[in-house]
């Protein structure tokens, strides 16, 4: 199975109000850098689109290492809330309806075809992968 590393992340400027994503994919030496934008959104669905458009250029099933600066992308799957949100008829514990849901859903679809970890990265720090994807995706925004 292929490995992939994904590095992701979602800016916005003012929440909701402009917004960013970027990603970088890694594979066997190469990397391939993608990004976009739209004009009214929030922070989190930058964080989760970053993901998304990154898994769906993987064209067969991979290993996948996925590492964001977002608690709300890793937290999800590492602790479970997507899981508890599936099972509650996405509510949340609270049992107010989950944002973003029919991202969570694509998202969820998605990753089932592969082999997925996600991995909390500080964000804003030496990271130099996390910086490049922190500038596409601020970069992305100054293209509206």
């Amino acid at each position: 199975m292929k490995k992939v590393t994904i590095y992701t992340d979602g800016a916005c400027s003012g929440n909701p109000g402009p917004g960013g994503w970027g990603a970088i994919l890694m594979y066997n030496g190469a990397q391939k850098e993608i990004s976009g934008a739209n004009n009214e959104t929030t922070n989190n669905i930058m964080e989760i689109t970053a993901v998304l458009e990154a898994i769906k250029l993987l064209k067969e099933e991979c290993e996948v290492k996925i590492y964001s600066d977002s608690a709300y992308v890793v937290n999800a799957f590492n602790q479970g809330w997507i899981y508890n949100w599936m099972k509650n008829n996405w509510r949340t514990a609270n049992k107010e309806p989950v944002k973003n849901k029919e991202l969570w859903e694509e998202l969820y679809s998605l990753i089932q075809k592969h082999k997925v970890e996600f991995i909390k990265v500080k964000g804003h720090s030496d990271n130099e992968f996390n910086n490049r994807c922190d500038f596409l995706a601020t970069s992305a925004i100054k293209t509206l």
